[in-house]
Formats: C-alpha cells, sequence, structure tokens
C-alpha cells in the first residue's frame, strides 16, 4: 500500500520529528491518521524517510523516523523555465505541471502583454503560494527535490540570467525542437496570455535563444510549458 507523503522544509534525520501544524491539522482531521500510522517524508534534499505517527493532536503531530533511503532520481536533463505571468489558476496549473514533468527552476516573467501586476508584499505572497503549488506537486507526483522558484523578473532581467547548454524561445514560425542536438541544460522562455511581442522575441534571439516550434496550432499559455517539457523530456530526458 502506497504510503501517504508529506514535504518538510526542516532536514530529516532517523529519530523523532515534530511536523508543522499545518500538516498536522490535515494529518488528524482530514486524513484522519491514527498512532502508529505509517507515513512517508521528504525534506527536499533527494532522500525519502519512512516514518510512523507517535502522537497525533489538532495543532501537534510527532513522528518517528526508522528509514532512510535514497529517492527519485532527476531528469539528465537540467531545465530553468521562464513563464510569462499569467492570471491565478493558469500560472498556478503551469507551475504545477512544470514541475510533475521535471523542471528544476521556474521564473515567473513580466513581459509587455502580462496583465498580472505584483509588488512587494502581494508578489511575496504570491512566490510562497507558488512555492506550495510545487511542494504539492512533489508530494502528488514522488519528486524528492523541490524546484526552485525565483522570484518574478522583467524579461530583460531574466534573458541576462539565463544560463542554460540550449536556450529556447517558443514561437509559432521557427524550427522544430527535434532540429536541435542533446543538451545537457535547457532554458525555456514561454510567453503570456496573448503570447511574446515580435520585439521580445527579437530580444531573445539577441540573447543567443533559438526560436522553436512545438507544432502547426498556437497554444495556450498554460498549455506550452506542458507540451514543451514533456518533449523535451522525450527527446532528452528521462522519458
Amino acid at each position: 500500500m502506497r504510503l501517504s507523503r508529506f514535504f518538510t522544509d526542516t532536514p530529516l534525520s532517523l529519530g523523532e520529528h515534530e511536523l508543522p501544524e499545518a500538516q498536522a491539522h490535515y494529518i488528524s482531521r482530514v486524513l484522519r491518521m491514527a498512532e502508529g500510522d505509517g507515513l512517508q517524508l521528504f525534506d527536499g534534499s533527494g532522500l525519502e524517510f519512512r516514518a510512523s505517527l507517535v502522537e497525533v493532536g489538532k495543532k501537534r503531530v510527532r513522528v518517528q523516523v526508522t528509514e532512510r533511503f535514497a529517492g527519485q532520481e532527476e531528469s539528465p536533463l537540467h531545465i530553468h523555465l521562464g513563464q510569462g505571468l499569467s492570471r491565478g489558476e493558469r500560472m498556478d496549473w503551469a507551475v504545477q505541471k512544470a514541475t510533475e514533468l521535471g523542471a528544476n527552476e521556474i521564473t515567473p516573467i513580466f513581459t509587455e502583454r502580462c496583465e498580472v501586476r505584483l509588488k512587494d508584499e502581494r508578489a511575496d505572497k504570491r512566490l510562497l503560494h507558488w512555492r506550495q503549488v510545487a511542494i504539492s506537486a512533489c508530494e502528488q507526483c514522488g519528486r524528492s527535490r523541490v524546484p526552485v522558484i525565483h522570484p518574478p523578473l522583467l524579461l530583460a532581467d531574466w534573458l541576462k540570467q539565463a544560463d542554460a547548454a540550449l536556450k529556447l524561445v517558443l514561437h509559432p514560425v521557427a524550427e522544430p525542437l527535434l532540429s536541435h542536438a542533446k543538451p545537457a541544460s535547457l532554458a525555456f522562455l514561454i510567453g503570456p496570455e496573448g503570447g511574446l511581442t515580435d520585439g521580445e522575441v527579437a530580444q531573445a534571439r539577441q540573447a543567443d535563444f533559438h526560436a522553436a516550434r512545438l507544432g502547426p496550432r498556437v497554444l495556450r499559455t498554460e498549455t506550452a510549458p506542458v507540451v514543451a517539457l514533456a518533449v523535451a523530456q522525450q527527446l532528452w530526458g528521462d522519458f
């Protein structure tokens, strides 16, 4: 039987540990788990930990970690997704599916056609929210490492920082992905709702990005990363 699986920000080791209050509530009130029940934990280090519940309360849950073992291997293809910011659930979907498909880094990007404006406290809250979306996706899909969710950047700033053996910007009029040789690392630039402007595509090309297309149909901003990462993992990763 598959054990319920949870992420903790606290480094784990063999022995007793107290879980965060939010997890305590979920374990005791939602899942209604009891003392003696087994579960599996991971802390983002690449290791997995088997444990059993030794105390279950409304706000306090303690576990006994009894076994440590290597977690799921990451894809040999390191992927950094630069995703144009989109509204609400569309961005959540992109982060969730990119995590499931093995992205190692995700940077939300402000572009000319971006309809989202984030500043200060609101930006911090969204960043924490996206990280939790990624954590939940890892708990579900079995990944032992949580992708890095970077703070949102202006497109020009991200283009300067993006460092990969192959850098691609999705564009409907371009060469297909399979025209490129297998890279060790990949940076993907995907536009927001409304897409990237011709000027932004030209800007990316000046930063050594190659234009690439996924097929004859124009994909929505939340669909494009799913297809792009799936194709990249099939060509060069672990699919």
